[in-house]
């Protein structure tokens, strides 16, 4: 995490010519949770997820983005292909707004002053931070919330692929995978630490994962960028 905070750094702060070129717009899709609670496929959404998303472009090749997505992930053990999750019946649902920031860099050159469709595959990854809800199951499976908020930082592993729609508008699909540092976005392990040994239920070991599967659509501006040597 220290080297990937760095690695920003550097490229925020790298000299740059005043033309360059930016987009912002819109993403929409669904998302669904990988832990201890619900259910155990990998790609699989369940509740809507909506947000903003901002790409600052610093050559054809790679942009500094930003994004602010919300959404209520969702885990049922009814749904699970695990039949002690579907015998234990929990289900749980929590609100997080993520805030990300990190490098998209594409596979093929992507120069939007250039004339003709332009299509290429990308990746994006770099820092998230989500705020959630505290809670835990007592003895009866019943939530417990533990009247507060917690925060998270992640590493978001995003795949995706977008093309120009019009000269101005961009549209893409992608199918971004979170690795965050806590095990509690499912109430799996209570906030506090007295509680863990008592109410702690699957592996208190491993940390969430959760998913946002979607589109972007964003609207370009700016003047032809003078790019630098990087």
């Amino acid at each position: 995490m220290r080297y990937l905070t760095i690695f920003l750094i550097i490229i925020f702060n790298h000299n740059y010519c005043t033309a360059q070129i930016h987009e912002i717009g819109i993403f929409a899709g669904g998302s669904n949770f990988i832990g201890d609670i619900g259910s155990t496929k990998y790609i699989s959404p369940n509740q809507p997820a909506f947000g903003g998303i901002y790409k600052w472009n610093r050559s054809p090749r790679h942009s500094i983005r930003f994004s602010l997505i919300s959404t209520d992930l969702e885990g049922l053990d009814s749904e699970s292909d695990d039949p002690r999750r579907k015998q234990r019946d929990y289900s749980f649902k929590n609100n997080i707004m993520e805030l990300s920031a990190g490098v998209e860099f594409t596979f093929l050159d992507f120069n939007l002053h250039e004339a003709g469709n332009k299509s290429t595959p990308y990746l994006f990854t770099g820092i998230t931070f989500a705020n959630f809800e505290n809670y835990y199951f007592n003895s009866n499976g019943v939530r417990i919330y533990e009247n507060k908020n917690s925060n998270a930082f992640g590493i978001p592993m995003v795949l995706g692929f977008k093309t120009t729609i019009t000269e101005k508008f961009i549209f893409a699909i992608e199918i971004g995978a979170r690795y965050t540092l806590t095990d509690e976005l499912d109430g799996s392990v209570p906030d506090s630490e007295n509680l863990i040994s008592t109410y702690g239920i699957g592996n208190i070991n491993n940390n969430d994962w959760y998913v946002f599967t979607g589109a972007t659509l964003t609207y370009t501006f700016g003047r032809k960028p003078c790019y630098c040597n990087f």
